[in-house]
């Protein structure tokens, strides 16, 4: 009897997923979900779109999100040619593989566009949406193609649950993925000795971000920021988060690099300068205090500026509801102007001691570890109903 909690016996049975993830961040979670899905579904198959952290958990890789990350309107025009390729591709691989469940994670550009072309296709593929697009910050009319494209949606910030059902979207809120803080791979002072650091000395942790666009934008101010705080901060050290498949210009000698893993650098850092995005909220969760900043290309900046109505842009700031980290995003984004918050935040002061306190209040929202674990328990129900359906 299929009564919402027993369900026939069917973890003998065959599962194949399609997983589409386009950036390092997706990578990372999808590599995570496939872990759980597989501990619990044993022999389940995955292929589809992802990254190394994906491909090591035995994924078979479609494109490499190395190709797919681009941010902004005029620089995804620009790659459209190559976007609606891979969009053949993938759409040409799905009817190939016959997944019994696509699983679409962020990277709502392509994701929201593929689940409106599989939906119509003549072989029924249930979806899965885990990490939603926001449409809480703009293009609201996503709620509404969601609804009718996608079979489940799985969320990680905790407002989306209610954001979304007051306008019709059932969704199932499973905690954040940084509720799982686990111990670092490497302690302090191992840490600090393999960068010819000291430890009594305060550190300064650089994330200018994952695409590369975002290198060739933030690099220069972030590099200009730090002459000024050297100027005003005696011993200041510096390292560099550097995600994989970017380069930089050119790295000055007193600014350390941890490209082994940048999360080291988070873990272990005094205060941080941060590009928004997912990094933002794992600083939140690691006790690191931090500035936010963003800049796009001058023709993104004015589209999302009158579609947003959103106030703040920073994840921190949105689940706490008020401005408890600085942001400077376009012309904003200026090295004095970042230099002065972040010499508040690098010394013991009421603006460090403040940010720290609003951010044990955020972490309490994020729910309980077993993120990946709930996320592929809702999943493998919604495939066990289906096979039980189906005979």
């Amino acid at each position: 009897m299929l009564n919402g909690k027993d369900y026939p016996d069917v973890t003998n049975k065959e599962f194949r997923a399609f997983i589409v993830a386009g950036e390092e961040s997706g990578d990372v979670h999808g590599a995570q979900l496939i872990a759980a899905i597989s501990r619990q579904q044993p022999g389940a198959t995955f292929m589809g779109m992802g990254g190394d952290a994906m491909q090591s958990e035995g994924m078979e890789i479609l494109e490499h999100i190395s190709n797919l990350s681009v941010v902004g309107f005029s620089e995804v025009i620009k790659h459209l040619p190559y976007f609606h390729k891979v969009m053949a591709k993938t759409i040409q691989a799905i009817k190939r593989f016959r997944p019994q469940r696509l699983i679409l994670i962020d990277y709502p550009g392509f994701n929201m566009r593929l689940a409106k072309q599989v939906a119509a296709l003549d072989i029924a593929i249930p979806i899965t949406y885990f990490i939603l697009p926001q449409a809480w910050a703009w293009k609201e009319n996503r709620v509404q193609k969601l609804h009718a494209t996608v079979q489940q949606l799985l969320s990680i910030i905790p407002f989306e649950e209610q954001w979304f059902g007051k306008r019709g979207a059932k969704v199932t809120y499973v905690g954040h993925p940084f509720a799982e803080v686990q111990i670092p791979a490497m302690d302090r002072d191992s840490f600090f000795k393999k960068h010819a650091l000291d430890t009594q000395k305060p550190l300064l942790t650089l994330f200018p971000g994952s695409r590369q666009q975002e290198i060739d934008r933030h690099w220069p101010i972030f590099t200009a920021t730090v002459r000024l705080l050297k100027a005003r901060i005696t011993g200041l050290q510096t390292i560099v988060g550097k995600a994989a498949h970017v380069s930089f210009p050119s790295i000055p000698k007193h600014i350390r690099v941890e490209d082994d893993n940048p999360r080291l650098a988070l873990w272990h850092g005094s205060a941080g300068l941060i590009a928004s995005g997912t990094a933002t909220l794992e600083a939140t969760v690691l006790d690191l205090p931090f500035i936010v900043c963003y800049r796009l290309s001058g023709l993104t900046w004015q589209l999302i500026s009158r579609m947003s109505s959103l106030s703040h842009v920073a994840l921190v700031n949105l689940i706490a509801e008020t401005p408890l980290v600085p942001e400077f995003l376009q012309s904003s984004m200026d090295p004095k102007g970042m230099a002065e918050a972040l010499t508040e935040l690098l010394q013991d002061t009421a603006t460090r001691r403040n940010m720290l306190a609003g951010f044990e209040a955020v972490r309490r929202t994020l729910g309980l570890p077993g993120v990946y674990d709930r996320a592929a328990t809702e999943i493998l129900k919604k495939h066990r109903i289906a096979a039980a359906i189906n005979g």
